[in-house]
């Protein structure tokens, strides 16, 4: 059996969230390896949320939302960009490769961008292999004759 990754997303409200909805409804093909967490801005996605998605077995975490400068609370999205630098920072120093955290910015009007993002990121972490080993599935016994 083939490792599926476990993917926390916090999108956006206002962008990225938006742009998930419209990737599905214009039914462009993403993996569904992300869980979406509606947040009402990136910069409100605490570090301890995206720690605790790590602890709870996600392989990976997406930070999306609005554009630089676009941000419908003002400067919200220039503290996750400065947060998610942190972040990684800290996953590295906790033995956690920096890749399982993206940050990204996808408008309202993007379905493609999120559906790109998702499948790159569901294709980086598989290659990565599971956060917690022990976590992955176990290849099927064979019956012993």
């Amino acid at each position: 059996m083939e490792f599926e990754p476990r993917i926390v997303g916090f999108l956006c409200n206002w962008c990225a969230y938006s742009g998930a909805d419209l990737a599905g409804v214009s039914r462009i093909h993403s993996a569904p390896n992300v869980r979406s967490v509606r947040v009402m801005c990136t910069g409100r996605v605490d570090p301890t949320f995206v720690l605790r998605a790590f602890e709870l077995g996600a392989d990976g975490v997406l930070i999306a939302g609005c554009h630089p400068g676009d941000c419908h609370y003002a400067e919200g999205n220039y503290k996750a960009m400065r947060r998610g630098v942190a972040l990684k920072m800290l996953l590295k120093a906790r033995g956690v490769d920096p890749r399982r955290l993206r940050v990204e910015w996808i408008s309202a009007a993007e379905g493609e961008k999120y559906a790109r993002v998702v499948n790159e990121m569901t294709e980086e972490i598989r290659g990565l292999g599971p956060l917690h080993p022990a976590a992955a599935p176990e290849p099927a016994a064979t019956a012993s004759a």
